[in-house]
C-alpha cells in the first residue's frame, strides 16, 4: 500500500482511543491508515469498526479517508445480558452502561472539550499570524498623485468602452464561477459552520451540569430481534432510556434539537459500543466533490493499494465521474493523471468535478474506448479502475479484451488495481467464460451489451455503493486467482457495495508481452 503523507499539528497532551465506523471490507485499509497517518497505537477491530489511540488533533483526524464517521470512544464492552426477556432486567441492563462507570463518561467528556478549544485556539493563532503577516508586509501605494489626476484626463468615450466591455465579461466570468463552485462551497461552509458551533457550545458548557445531550441508538443481530420482537424496545427508546439515566447520573439536560454533543450506541450480539461523534459531517462524504460516483471511501481504497509514486503516470481507463482519480489526486498530487471514458455525459461530469475540486490541471480526460488505447505499450505505471456492472451492463468475452489491453500498456513492473463484481471475480478466478448468472442486482435478462460502454457514444452507468455487512475472505479469494497473461494477483479483498459484494484485486505485471 503506498505511504501516506503525514504532517504535525497541535496535539491532546494524551493519546485518546476512538474509534470509526468503516464499510464491510474495508477495515484492513483503515487500520493502516490509522497507523501511517495518526501514528496511532493499540489498533483493532471487529466487523464494520476498527478501534485506536492517538495523540492527533481534530484538523490530523479530519483527514482519514477509509472512515465512514468517526466517534470519542466513552466505552466497548462485551454485549448485554438479554438471556431473559423480561423488560425491566433488560432496562437495568441498559442502565449499568453509565451507573457502573461514571468516571470514563466524565473522562471522554473532558477529553472531547479538550479536542474542540485545542482547535479553536490552534485556529486563533493562524489568525493572529495572518494579521502580523499583513502588518509586516503592508500593500505598495497604487499610484502616484500626479498619476491619478493624468488616469482621470482619459476621454469620457474611451472609459465607457472599456467599462462596457470589461462588465460584460466579468459579469460573465463571475456567473459561470458561482455556478461551478455553489455547491461545493456550501457543502464545505456547512461543515465549518457545524464544527465552529461544537466550538462554541463545549466552551459555554464549563461544567458538566451545563451540557446538554441527545443519544442515538442503534441494535442488530439477535438483540435487535429480542428488543423489537419480544420485549417491545425500539432503539428510540433505548435511547430514551438511556437519556434519563445519564439526567439523573451527571445532571445534563437533554436536548433533541441542538445539544452540546451527541451520544452514539451501538448493541449486537458481539460487544456494546458507546462513542461521541467528532464531527456532525462524516468523514466518508467529501467536501471537493460535487457529483458522487463510487462511494468516496472505495475510490480511496482503490487508489492506496495501487502504491502511487511521485512522478507516475497513473491511468484510469473507465473513469466515469473520476472518484478515483480524484481521490489520487488529493492524497498524492506530483502525478500525471488520465481518466477516459467513452461517455460523453461521464466526462462531462467528471470535468465537472475536476473544476470543483480545483484539479482540472491535474487529471486530463480523454473520451476513447478501453479496448482501443491511444496509448504506447509499456508508458503506464498504474492502472486503477471501477470495471462497470449491475443491470446495464453485462460481460461476455470483453472482460478478456479490457485486460489484455490494460496489460498492454502497463510497464514491467506496473501495477493494476480493479474493482470486480463478483461475476467478474469469477470469470478471472477461472480463467474461462463462466455461464454462471448473475444475481438480481446484475441480471442478464434483457440487458444491452457492454459493447456499448466500451464503444465511443455508447452510455455508462455508475454502480450503486452502500455500506452493509457480509464476511470477507481476502486470503482465499486471492489464493485461488490464477495468473492472467503476464499479470500475478497480489491482492484481493472482499468489499461490500451495499445489496451486493466486489472485490477489489490487485495485480502486477512481471515481464514484457511475449516473453
Amino acid at each position: 500500500m503506498a505511504a501516506v503523507p503525514t504532517d504535525s499539528g497541535s496535539r491532546p497532551a494524551a493519546g485518546a482511543r476512538f474509534f470509526c465506523t468503516a464499510g464491510r471490507g474495508l477495515e484492513p485499509f483503515l487500520m493502516r491508515e490509522v497507523r501511517a497517518r495518526l501514528a496511532a497505537t493499540q489498533v483493532e477491530y471487529i466487523s464494520g469498526k476498527v478501534f485506536f489511540t492517538t495523540c492527533s488533533d481534530l484538523n490530523m483526524l479530519k483527514k482519514l479517508k477509509s472512515a465512514e464517521r468517526l466517534f470519542l470512544l466513552i466505552k466497548k464492552q462485551f454485549p448485554l445480558n438479554v438471556s431473559s426477556v423480561s423488560k425491566g432486567k433488560i432496562l437495568s441492563e441498559i442502565q449499568r452502561l453509565i451507573n457502573d462507570d461514571p468516571e470514563s463518561w466524565l473522562n471522554a467528556i473532558s477529553t472531547w472539550k479538550n479536542l474542540l478549544e485545542l482547535d479553536a485556539k490552534k485556529d486563533k493563532l493562524f489568525q493572529r499570524a495572518a494579521l502580523f503577516q499583513r502588518a509586516a508586509n503592508p500593500p505598495k501605494r497604487k499610484v502616484e498623485e500626479n498619476d491619478i489626476i493624468s488616469a482621470k484626463k482619459l476621454k469620457t468615450k474611451q472609459l465607457q468602452e472599456l467599462q462596457e466591455s470589461g462588465e460584460c465579461l466579468l459579469e460573465k466570468q463571475t456567473e459561470e464561477e458561482t455556478q461551478e463552485q455553489g455547491d461545493f462551497l456550501t457543502e464545505r461552509e456547512k461543515s465549518q459552520e457545524a464544527f465552529q458551533n461544537d466550538v462554541v457550545k463545549a466552551a459555554d458548557a464549563k461544567n458538566q451540569n451545563d451540557l446538554t445531550f441527545r443519544v442515538s441508538c442503534r441494535c442488530s443481530g439477535a438483540i435487535a430481534k429480542t428488543f423489537t420482537a419480544q420485549v417491545h424496545l425500539p432503539p428510540k427508546e433505548v435511547g430514551r432510556i438511556t437519556g434519563i439515566a445519564l439526567m439523573k447520573q451527571f445532571g445534563w439536560k437533554a436536548d433533541l434539537r441542538n445539544p452540546n454533543l451527541e451520544i452514539f450506541i451501538h448493541l449486537n450480539d458481539i460487544y456494546s459500543v458507546v462513542g461521541i461523534p467528532v464531527f456532525r459531517i462524516p468523514l466518508a462524504s467529501r467536501a471537493y466533490i460535487k457529483t458522487a460516483g463510487l462511494r468516496s471511501t472505495i475510490a480511496w481504497a482503490l487508489a492506496s493499494l495501487a502504491e502511487i509514486q511521485a512522478g507516475a503516470f497513473v491511468l484510469d481507463p473507465m473513469c466515469g465521474l473520476g472518484t478515483i482519480l480524484l481521490e489520487a489526486a488529493k492524497e498524492w498530487p506530483d502525478v500525471y493523471y488520465v481518466g477516459a471514458d467513452v461517455s460523453d455525459s461521464q466526462l462531462l461530469g467528471a470535468y465537472d468535478n475536476l473544476k470543483a475540486a480545483g484539479l482540472k490541471n491535474k487529471i486530463e480526460l480523454l473520451q476513447v474506448s478501453v479496448i482501443d488505447l491511444p496509448l504506447p505499450s509499456e508508458s503506464v505505471d498504474v492502472i486503477i479502475s471501477d470495471i462497470p456492472f449491475g443491470k446495464k451492463f453485462k460481460l461476455g468475452e470483453d472482460i478478456k479484451s479490457i485486460l489484455q489491453e490494460m496489460e498492454r500498456v502497463l510497464h514491467v513492473g506496473g501495477a493494476i488495481v480493479l474493482l470486480l463484481s463478483e461475476e467478474h471475480h469469477r470469470r478471472l478466478k477461472d480463467g474461462e467464460q463462466s455461464s454462471i448468472p448473475l444475481n438480481s442486482e446484475g441480471s442478464h435478462t434483457g440487458e444491452p451489451s457492454i459493447k456499448k460502454c466500451l464503444k465511443p457514444g455508447g452510455k455508462t452507468g455508475t454502480s450503486e455503493t452502500v455500506s452493509s455487512s457480509f464476511e470477507a475472505s481476502s486470503q482465499e479469494c486471492l489464493d485461488k486467482t490464477p495468473p492472467f497473461g503476464s499479470l500475478v494477483p497480489v491482492e484481493c479483498h472482499k468489499v461490500s457495495l451495499g445489496r451486493t459484494d466486489a472485490f477489489i484485486c490487485k495485480y502486477r505485471k512481471l515481464h514484457s508481452l511475449g516473453l
